[in-house]
């Protein structure tokens, strides 16, 4: 199976090298490189990669087109010569795919148009409102919508690879490259691509610090909004507007998230049951975690902990 990677003068080495080295350790894959012209292209540190092919030389008969992201990504959509050739690659090719700001370079070529994408969180803004006729959710770290796959920045890009590899040769052949690559085994892509830092904004004052302090260093603990309210000093009434103005969500969602969170953690470094842990974190049942962790990471608690299982007898 041929595999062509577009980069182009800016994209993110990382956006290559993963996902190349995912496909390449299955050694079941022609992987090729095509860039804006053949030769040294630039990525956006400086580090040069030799592209063999440009849009004039690059080869028929590709299987899957993979186009990376970077900085270099909004120049690089003014390039009629590239956007021209990714929408004809696209339209021949077995599959599409994109990795972070990559599906700005896909969008540009209309190969997007009418489906659910992802991108890198950062990027979101840009492509929902470049692109309005994308369903843009950048929660997942990767998203299928037919035959166009597209993934958050940088290392989502190796998951995506390894649900490509899963889906041409079997689970077994993806966890093989997993063990390789000393790889998470393997991340699902309706796992959110955010953490506490990442999805929530820093509080700005202090009373609203306190209150969020709290609950990061005892997700479990019991947090109402009266509870709150006390380690702030605020009125509940008080801090609740406040607290949804500095955040953005209001303080009920975000000690459901932290409590997402933890148990992520914990399930994954761990065999605490299910119960036993939902009742540790401040859920009370089983079920109740169930229900959010499925809402909120998109896989079942039990599904979750068996993807990061499998990696530990690797450690």
């Amino acid at each position: 199976m041929r595999v062509a990677f577009v980069i182009y003068d800016g994209f993110q080495i990382l956006d290559l090298t993963g996902p190349h080295g995912v496909f390449e350790a299955t050694g079941r894959y022609e992987c090729l490189v095509v860039g804006p012209r053949v030769g040294p292209v630039p990525a956006s540190g400086g580090l040069r990669v030799h592209a063999a092919f440009d849009t004039d030389l690059a080869p028929e008969g590709i299987d899957t087109l993979v186009v990376a992201g970077g900085v270099g990504v909004d120049d690089a959509r003014g390039d009629t010569a590239l956007v021209g050739w990714v929408g004809q690659a696209a339209r021949t090719a077995r599959r599409v795919a994109s990795v972070c700001s990559g599906a700005l370079l896909l969008a540009e070529a209309g190969v997007l148009e009418g489906r659910r994408v992802t991108t890198h969180w950062g990027r979101e803004e840009q492509l929902r409102t470049e692109y309005p006729g994308l369903a843009v959710d950048c929660d997942p770290i990767f998203v299928q919508d037919g035959n166009v796959w597209t993934s958050a920045g940088v290392t989502a890009g190796m998951d995506l690879a390894l649900a490509l590899v899963e889906d041409d040769h079997g689970r077994e052949a993806a966890h093989a490259v997993a063990r390789e690559l000393v790889m998470f085994l393997r991340r699902p892509g309706g796992q959110s691509q955010f953490s506490v830092p990442l999805w929530s904004a820093q509080p700005a004052t202090d009373p609203v610090r306190a209150a969020v302090s709290s609950v990061q260093a005892d997700p479990g603990a019991r947090h109402t909004i009266a509870d709150l309210a006390g380690r702030s000093g605020l009125s509940a009434r008080h801090l609740q507007r406040r607290f949804t103005a500095e955040l953005g969500v209001p303080p009920a969602a975000y000690v459901e998230r932290v409590r997402i969170e933890a148990a992520r953690r914990a399930l994954a470094e761990g065999d605490e049951p299910v119960e036993t842990l939902a009742r540790r974190l401040g859920f009370g049942t089983g079920e109740t975690l169930r229900r959010a962790f499925h809402r909120h990471v998109g896989v079942a608690p039990s599904d979750y902990r068996d993807r990061f299982r499998g990696t530990r007898e690797y450690a």
